[in-house]
């Protein structure tokens, strides 16, 4: 089966809009990614290689954060810029749904999901546990050497370097160093007027030449060794002078990689199998401690203690009766009884015992604690690998259906659109995995939390698109707040240059003057505030007003039949009533008499109609003036 062309052209369309999208957020995320751990990889002597290496990994980790996002803005890009050219429009002139123009793309989505869920089981894992092992290497690898002048240096263990000045050919001058390698009850001073400092070949020792200085040590632990002494004695020191001194100091500058058996362990380096795996295991074992912790406090406790006694021997079996069962004896009586010295012991011993069993109980429920928050994050890797897959249908469904309501393409209202978008996903995605990783939720909650609340907003964008909404339109809502406010809406009627149907003045004289009686009528037997009960027991209809309304439209339509200009431009000095339809609602006689017996609910409802007919009064007085100047202008 060939494929339409119309499907071509949508596929074109979007598949390079995806792939460039895709990169700019890949490229933006791992230039966060930089920025969070640049002090883990500047300043060490890393090999590009090395950095290579890493931001490879972390950009295969990152893709889950920036896939939902190109999609979000590619399909906004595409459907805004057919809109905005009016492709759109044809399509849908020519009878194709946005179902049927959708169809390709959502074809194209479900292999990228599918897509993503397998890069997320199989790739992610191998490549989060190289970059967190490799990352973890270079923070224990040493920073190169570059000692600043007139600073204290101390990135060197157990030294602190100052130095004044430093010459080009790499001398170093007016040098004072503190080692305290030895702990600093052996703390040594060097004051030196020049001094050199190089690698070893090695690079395990770091080789420093001092010249023309003086050293001061204390030499307490090698003066404790030969006799004990008193705390009171004073502490013998050293002091040196030298003209030429080298120290060796230990200073390892090669990078050794971390062994990754320990990542691949976590819940970071492990696929779907294996999580359900570990899952299941931790789960039986913190059943079996829970339940060897409970069984242990049961047996410590008083309670099995008096059930031993009433119930002895232990053989014998309980009777319901109890009849068998020894009496308890008064702990009170006993303890009453003992001096004031054995009280006080007993009080001190069973303080003491229970501060044990709370202290050791405390260190088994943090353990517990530990367990059960890594079964959790097994858990919550264990739905991410579903989330972004769904994400991503999620966020086409808001995108291509948001293109095609704000007609804009280019990388200027998508982006911020997106951006905003996706924004708000990150912020509701990461307080689901805060609530599940703390236990707070369940981590099918916490997982799902996002995608539970951005599936309404798409359905609900599909189907304003849908139905061709304005729902982004200003006027929309400029027109509604103006209707509210009882704001006039002017019509607008213009002379046809055929007329069909002549107009009957003499018959339309009456209409008009009929029509200005019904709103003499009305407005003489209704007033502003209708009293609540009678407004509930009709339903909240206002049947006299609809009819006004519809009666006044028609002659309206009528009138504007006629050849003469005054009595045109008069016709649209007739306001627009809309006000009758917020005095009516659309529910049953009973139904609303329940409402207004429910006083919270009915009340508002009611404010809001009496505030209503303030305009539709008004209307119908300037439609009785209207109405009087059209019978003089008709003779």
């Amino acid at each position: 089966m060939r494929i339409k062309r119309l499907y071509i052209f949508l596929l074109k369309t979007f598949l390079p809009l995806f792939v460039m999208t895709f990169g700019i957020c890949l490229f933006i995320v791992l230039m966060q990614f930089l920025w969070k751990y640049i002090d883990e990889m500047v300043g060490k002597g890393l090999e590009l290689s090395v950095l290579g290496e890493m931001f490879s990994y972390a950009a295969l980790s990152l893709v889950p954060m920036a896939l939902p996002l190109s999609v979000l803005l590619a399909s906004l890009m595409t459907f805004g810029s057919l809109g905005e050219q009016f492709e759109l429009l044809a399509m849908k002139a020519a009878g194709i749904s946005l179902f049927r123009i959708m169809k390709p793309l959502v074809i194209v989505l479900c292999f990228v999901a599918v897509g993503a869920f397998y890069f997320q089981n199989n790739v992610i894992p191998p490549s989060q546990v190289k970059m967190w092992t490799l990352l973890f290497s270079m923070r224990q690898k040493s920073p190169e050497l570059e000692i600043p002048e007139s600073t204290f240096y101390s990135e060197i263990a157990g030294y602190n370097i100052y130095v004044e000045k430093k010459d080009r050919d790499g001398l170093l001058r007016n040098l004072m160093i503190y080692d305290y390698s030895e702990g600093f009850n052996n703390l040594q001073v060097i004051v030196a007027d020049s001094g050199r400092l190089k690698m070893a070949t090695n690079k395990l020792y770091l080789i420093l030449s001092l010249y023309n200085g003086e050293a001061f040590e204390n030499v307490k632990n090698q003066k404790s060794r030969e006799r004990n002494t008193k705390s009171n004695d004073p502490v013998p020191y050293r002091k040196e002078t030298f003209g030429m001194k080298e120290i060796l100091i230990k200073y390892d500058a090669n990078f050794s990689r971390a062994d990754e058996s320990l990542m691949q362990n976590r819940y970071i380096g492990k696929d779907l199998a294996d999580l359900r795996k570990s899952i299941d295991s931790m789960t039986f074992s913190i059943d079996s401690v829970k339940e060897l912790n409970a069984t242990l406090l049961y047996n410590q406790s008083y309670k099995r203690s008096l059930n031993e006694y009433r119930y002895s021997p232990a053989a014998t079996p309980p009777e319901p009766a109890g009849e068998t069962a020894k009496e308890l004896p008064d702990f009170d009586e006993l303890y009453l009884s003992k001096t004031a010295s054995a009280r006080l012991s007993i009080l001190t011993r069973a303080k003491s015992t229970f501060e044990n069993m709370k202290n050791e109980y405390a260190f088994k429920s943090a353990i517990l604690a530990g367990e059960e928050k890594e079964m959790r994050r097994h858990h919550t890797e264990m739905h991410k690998k579903f989330t972004l897959s769904f994400a991503c249908l999620i966020f086409f469904f808001i995108g291509a259906p948001l293109g095609a309501i704000i007609r804009k393409g280019g990388l200027g209202m998508p982006t911020v659109i997106s951006v905003l978008l996706f924004i708000f996903y990150y912020i509701i995605d990461s307080i689901g995995f805060k609530m599940a990783s703390n236990g707070m939720w369940a981590p099918w909650e916490g997982m799902w939390l996002s995608s539970a609340v951005l599936l309404p907003l798409g359905i609900f964008l599909t189907y304003k698109a849908i139905n061709d909404s304005v729902i982004l339109d200003a006027d929309t809502y400029i027109d509604g707040f103006k209707k509210w406010m009882g704001i006039r809406i002017s019509r607008k009627i213009e002379k046809k240059e055929v007329i069909m149907f002549q107009l009957d003045y003499t018959s339309f004289r009456l209409r008009v003057a009929e029509l200005k009686r019904q709103c003499e009528s009305y407005l003489s037997a209704n007033k502003r505030w209708i009293p609540y009960l009678t407004f509930w027991k009709h339903g909240g209809t206002d049947n006299p007003a609809a009819q006004i309304a519809a009666a006044l439209e028609q002659l309206v339509e009528d009138g504007s039949n006629s050849d003469r200009n005054l009595l045109l431009n008069k016709l649209m000095d007739f306001p627009i009533i809309q006000a009758y339809r917020w005095t009516r609602l659309p529910i049953a006689r009973r139904t609303s008499v329940l409402i207004g017996w429910f006083f919270p609910v009915g009340l508002p409802v009611y404010l809001a109609v009496v505030y209503r007919r303030r305009f539709l009064l008004s209307d119908l007085r300037s439609i009785c003036r209207v109405c009087d100047e059209l019978m003089d202008m008709i003779v």
